[in-house]
């Protein structure tokens, strides 16, 4: 069987997924999806830690592992799905990328629920985290990237200039149609670095 990989960008209570292989130095997309990491997207669910800001401390921490626990589930629902449609399109998906946020590690519950900025962090690494953790569980090697050198990163990489990799990219989603947006794009690039 051929190597596939996949490729995620996440936002809040969802995910872009993207997988590829290269055929003969040439990226192939196998399938394009979106993800979703809540089983009810509504604001209470999608944004974890806003939600848990309103709450009691315990009621929060408890809020909270709900939801990271259900994100893993559906994530892990997710890559198994992709993974067994791959499997009968001849392919074995071995590998994982993931575009990451710029930010610093987090602190505790009640330092990240203190401050608002750190509420958006911790909300979308939640679901990030999410995304990696049914990446291992079901074998994978992950890759992940800052997402603003995501560019740069896959240039170094894939030894190809930052403009002729962005319209190769760019190429690559003209014969799927719609949606083929920045989120693809960058869920393309993190897939293709990782089974590189």
């Amino acid at each position: 069987m051929k190597r596939a990989a996949v490729g995620f960008r996440v936002h809040s209570g969802w995910a872009a997924l993207v997988a590829l292989a290269v055929e003969k130095g040439v990226p192939v997309v196998l399938a394009r999806r979106r993800v979703p990491l809540v089983d009810t997207f509504a604001y209470e669910f999608r944004q974890p830690y806003h939600t848990a800001e309103k709450l009691l401390l315990e009621k929060a921490r408890a809020f909270v592992a709900r939801m990271r626990k259900e994100s893993r589930r559906l994530a892990l629902r997710a890559i198994r799905e992709l993974a067994a449609d791959l499997r009968d399109q001849g392919y074995r998906l071995s590998d994982c990328g993931l575009l990451r946020s710029s930010g610093r590690p987090l602190p505790k519950l009640p330092q990240i629920l203190a401050s608002h900025s750190l509420i958006h962090s911790a909300d979308g690494e939640l679901f990030r985290e999410a995304i990696l953790h049914a990446a291992a569980r079901h074998g994978l090697k992950s890759l992940t990237v800052k997402e603003r050198e995501a560019l740069d990163s896959a240039s170094r990489k894939l030894r190809t200039r930052p403009s002729e990799l962005a319209r190769r990219v760019n190429e690559l989603g003209r014969p799927l149609g719609a949606p083929w947006s920045q989120d693809q794009k960058l869920a393309t690039m993190a897939a293709w670095m990782a089974v590189a």
